[in-house]
């Protein structure tokens, strides 16, 4: 089983990022926190490119040649719409020559108060012996990030699974672990409550609303 990562068990910017996500006095600020996102998911990428395979390549300078390590091959990086969009462009500043792939997925409520995740639209490259990163903000239960990449891994069996969040819950956490051992999760902090709806405690609230405005509720 891959392990879970939690920056917040040391000291480093991403805890200023995240301290402004969960601040209600700085929520009112969508791009402000657009950006927050954006900076993390490219914490993140850096991070998370240290573990990726490399091949040396010959690059010509107007001196010489030199070795340097290039990546190869490069990720795809996935993303849960609309919540993840933000994290994702920072991810994709740094993996500037990924793929890209794009899930619809939504908590599906019912009148007794218990939901079911939908998964309605899937935008996927093939997979096939490449990286794959799926970043989203928040890791409440973990269900729908285990149904989005079980939908992705449709389009072939790549060579490792990172994802990577803001925020996450325990619960959610170990319930990733336990349905997808092979996948190593990146996480900027982890809570230890989640209510009775399935909304982390303390958490920093809808980050898809937050983002990019409330959305209407039939």
């Amino acid at each position: 089983m891959q392990h879970a990562t939690n920056f917040s068990q040391k000291n480093s910017l991403l805890n200023q990022f995240i301290a402004q996500l969960r601040d209600v006095n700085v929520q009112g600020d969508r791009m402000r926190f657009r950006h927050n996102l954006k900076k993390i998911g490219q914490v993140l990428a850096y991070e998370i490119s240290q573990t990726l395979n490399y091949q040396t390549v010959e690059v010509e300078t107007p001196f010489g040649f030199c070795s340097i390590p290039a990546m190869t091959p490069q990720p795809v990086i996935a993303t849960i719409m609309r919540a993840g969009l933000p994290m994702h462009e920072g991810m994709l500043d740094f993996f500037d020559a990924a793929d890209n792939a794009f899930v619809s997925a939504y908590r599906r409520h019912h009148k007794d108060g218990s939901f079911e995740v939908a998964v309605e639209y899937v935008s996927c490259p093939m997979l096939n012996d490449r990286p794959l990163l799926i970043c989203d903000p928040m890791l409440a239960t973990g269900s729908s990030i285990v149904m989005t990449i079980k939908e992705l891994l449709k389009h072939g069996q790549p060579s490792c699974v990172h994802i990577a969040v803001a925020v996450a819950s325990q619960e959610g956490v170990d319930y990733v672990q336990r349905h997808l051992p092979f996948a190593r999760l990146w996480v900027c902090a982890i809570d230890e409550e989640l209510t009775a709806k399935s909304y982390i405690v303390p958490g920093l609230g809808d980050a898809g609303d937050l983002a990019y405005g409330a959305k209407s509720v039939e």
